[in-house]
C-alpha cells in the first residue's frame, strides 16, 4: 500500500512537471510539504512527528520516487537519512523536539555538509573547523556538492575540533553562514546543489551534537543515504527499461516492431535480468536491516553493483529508442545523466570496490 502510494503520487504529482524542471534546472520547493504531508520525510525514523516504517517500506518509497526522478529520491534521503537521522542518533532531547517535528512535516528543510572542495572521498582531510570561544562554537570552512543548501533551514555541518569531527546544527540565517548555487549541472537538474560557506560563523555551545565524536558520526550517515539509494536506482532502471519495451513494440522498421529482433530483446532480457536482481538484493538488504543485522559492506556490496546496473540499464535503454533517447520527451536520457552523479555519490564505485577489497582480504588498499 505504501509503495502504490508513492507511486501514484510520483505519477499523478512528479511526472507532469519533471520534463521543464529538469529542462530549467529547478526543485519545485512545494514539493517538500507535499512529501511531509505524506509522511515520506524521515519515515524511517521513530517518534518527533516521523513515520516510523520499517527499512523495506523506505526502500520501495525511494524506489518509486526515483522512477520519477533522482532529485526527488534525493531530496528525501538527505532530509531523512542525512539531516534528520543524525538529530535522531546523536542530538539531544532539546535538538530532537525542536527540529524534528518541522523537519518531518517538511516545514524546515536540511542539508548536511561533509564533502569539500579537497576533501570528497577522503572526509578525514576536511579543512572546515570549530573553536570553542566561551560557551559558544566558531565555525569556518568550505562545504561542496550540497543537496538541498541553499533552500535548506538547516545545515547539519560536520567540522574538526580538539575534541575530533563533531557535527553542529547550523540554521540559515546565522550571521557568518552563506550559500551559492552550483549551476551549469547536465545531471541532478531538478535538485538544488550547493557550497556552503561559514566564515567565523558563531552558534551556541547547545548547536553541537553531543552523541557522537569522530568520523563514526558522518560515515553512518552516509550509510543510512546510501541505503535509499540501493532502491531508488533500481527505480530510474524500471523507468528506462519500461520506457524502452513500450517504444520497441511501437516503432516499426523493416515493416516489424522492432521488439520482434532477436537483439533487441536480448536487450530487453539483459535489462530485465539486472533490474530484478537487484530488487532482490535491496529487499533482502532492507529486510537484514530490519533485523538489525546489516553490515556496511553490505550496504557497498549493494551500492555499487545497483548503481552500476542501473546505468549499464539506461545505456542499453537509450540504444533502443535511438535518437528518440536523447530528447526529453522519454525519461531516458535524464535517468542515465541523473544516475552518472549517482555513481559517484555516497561513496564511488572505487570506494566501494576497495571496501570490498578489504572485506575479502583483510587488507587496506585506499590509505
Amino acid at each position: 500500500m505504501l509503495q502504490e502510494t508513492v507511486r501514484r503520487f510520483a505519477v499523478d504529482r512528479l511526472l507532469p512537471g519533471v520534463e521543464e524542471w529538469f529542462e530549467s534546472a529547478e526543485f519545485p520547493s512545494e514539493i517538500a510539504t507535499e512529501l511531509g504531508q505524506l509522511g515520506l520525510l524521515g519515515m524511517h525514523l521513530q517518534g518527533y512527528g516521523c513515520a516510523g516504517v520499517n527499512a523495506v517500506g523506505y526502500g520501495l518509497a525511494c524506489l518509486e520516487l526515483e522512477a520519477a526522478d533522482s532529485g526527488f529520491r534525493s531530496f528525501v534521503s538527505v532530509q531523512g537519512s542525512l539531516a534528520m537521522f543524525p538529530i535522531s542518533a546523536y542530538g539531544s532531547e532539546e535538538q530532537k523536539e525542536e527540529w524534528l517535528p518541522r523537519m518531518a512535516s517538511g516545514e524546515v528543510i536540511g542539508c548536511f555538509g561533509l564533502t569539500e572542495p579537497d576533501a570528497g572521498s577522503d572526509p578525514s582531510r576536511m579543512r572546515t573547523n570549530a573553536r570553542k570561544d566561551g560557551s559558544d562554537w566558531v565555525l569556518s570552512g568550505t562545504k561542496m556538492w550540497i543537496t538541498n543548501g541553499s533552500i535548506a533551514g538547516l545545515a547539519i555541518v560536520w567540522a574538526v575540533t580538539d575534541q575530533g569531527v563533531r557535527g553542529f546544527l547550523v540554521p540559515a540565517g546565522t550571521p557568518g553562514f552563506h550559500t551559492r548555487d552550483i549551476k551549469r549541472k547536465l545531471s541532478l537538474r531538478a535538485s538544488v546543489t550547493s557550497e556552503l560557506h561559514l566564515d567565523e560563523c558563531r552558534v551556541p555551545g547547545e548547536a553541537l551534537l553531543p552523541g557522537v565524536s569522530g568520523l563514526k558520526g558522518p560515515l553512518s550517515c552516509l550509510n543510512e543515504a546510501r541505503f535509499g539509494v540501493v532502491w531508488g536506482a533500481m527505480g530510474a532502471a524500471r523507468a528506462c527499461y519500461e520506457s524502452a519495451l513500450e517504444y520497441a513494440k511501437s516503432r516499426t522498421q523493416f515493416e516489424r516492431p522492432i521488439a520482434s529482433f532477436q537483439l533487441t530483446q536480448q536487450k530487453l532480457v539483459d535489462m530485465m535480468l539486472e533490474i530484478q536482481k537487484g530488487l532482490l538484493v535491496a529487499l533482502h538488504l532492507g529486510r537484514m536491516k530490519d533485523a538489525s543485522q546489516l553490515a556496511v559492506e553490505q550496504v557497498s556490496f549493494a551500492k555499487l553493483n545497483n548503481v552500476r546496473e542501473a546505468l549499464e540499464v539506461a545505456r542499453k535503454a537509450r540504444t533502443i529508442l535511438g535518437a528518440s533517447g536523447i530528447t526529453l520527451e522519454y525519461p531516458v536520457i535524464r535517468h542515465m545523466n541523473n544516475l552518472e552523479s549517482v555513481l559517484t555519490y555516497e561513496g564511488t564505485s572505487e570506494i566501494h570496490t576497495l571496501i570490498l577489497g578489504e572485506a575479502l582480504t583483510g587488507l587496506r588498499a585506499f590509505t
